[in-house]
């Protein structure tokens, strides 16, 4: 799949939890929901996108970002 259509979808789910008061909590699910409904090869050429692009250049809405950094470790995890 295209990075631009996984950022548009990242930032898609982003957005629905974006509006939660508790950010931590939303970035968390944030993370939960992609690792648990985009497969592994998804995640990994997001994951990669985030190695190989300057952190402006990104396309992330920024609690996007900062929600797949912080929960790098689960994301990388197998399904």
């Amino acid at each position: 799949m295209h990075i631009e259509k996984l950022i548009k979808m990242a930032n898609q789910i982003g957005a629905f939890f974006e509006a939660m008061p508790d950010r931590t909590q939303a970035m968390k699910d944030i993370a939960s929901h992609i690792q648990r409904t985009w497969d592994p090869a998804m995640r990994a050429t997001l994951l990669a996108h985030l190695d190989t692009q300057a952190e402006a250049d990104i396309g992330l809405k920024p609690i996007v970002d900062e929600a797949v950094r912080s929960h790098r470790k689960a994301l990388e995890a197998p399904t």
